[in-house]
């Protein structure tokens, strides 16, 4: 049972359209010098960042304007020179060759936990994410669902699709573990553009 905390951040699991679920992952470049960590399973966003336009972590807690979720990353090491990958991106890395590696379908299905116990009522609604520095000893992202924003809010940026049950979670634990999708805000389906 889930009845302490252990947010792993976004992870995917499948997608809601029609076709297998291959876990498609697509590569976006990171700005060098990028002054911000981001760790496996927390949202990114496209940014400007003149001249380019690259990925940056997404900070949002009651909204998003997510591409996706960041699922590691590669780079050649400033220090050894040697080529990395990497869970995590560590901030400020200086390097012109850093790529994100993202599952960007806007229909992505997510596993993550709750921050505190939510039952079948709270199935279809909507909440927001907290959002907590990921660990460095692992690279993963330690964001979680926001449980006391569950309702049926249009603009919270995710929607509950389901629980997950199991030896490590059941509906109703203290740290409910659901499924999630994204509600509003995926930058493939926003009409705006970039920049």
């Amino acid at each position: 049972m889930a009845s302490s905390a252990a947010p792993m951040g976004a992870r995917p699991v499948g997608s809601l359209v029609s076709c297998a679920y291959n876990a498609k992952i697509s590569h976006y470049k990171i700005k060098n010098n990028y002054g911000t960590a981001i760790f496996y399973g927390d949202f990114v966003k496209w940014a400007d960042d003149n001249p380019n336009t690259t990925v940056q972590k997404d900070t949002g807690t009651t909204s998003l304007t997510p591409i996706g979720v960041f699922l590691g990353c590669s780079y050649t090491d400033p220090v050894s020179g040697e080529f990395r990958n990497s869970p995590q991106y560590p901030a400020s890395t200086a390097a012109d060759d850093i790529v994100a590696y993202v599952a960007s379908d806007p229909f992505l299905v997510m596993q993550m936990q709750s921050d505190e116990s939510l039952d079948q009522d709270d199935l279809g609604k909507n909440v927001a994410v907290v959002q907590t520095a990921g660990s460095t000893k692992f690279g993963i992202s330690k964001n979680a669902v926001d449980g006391s924003t569950a309702n049926t809010t249009n603009t919270l940026p995710l929607k509950i699709i389901d629980f997950v049950e199991g030896a490590d979670s059941e509906i109703g634990d203290a740290k409910t573990d659901v499924l999630v999708m994204f509600n509003v805000g995926h930058q493939l389906l926003n009409t705006t553009g970039i920049g």
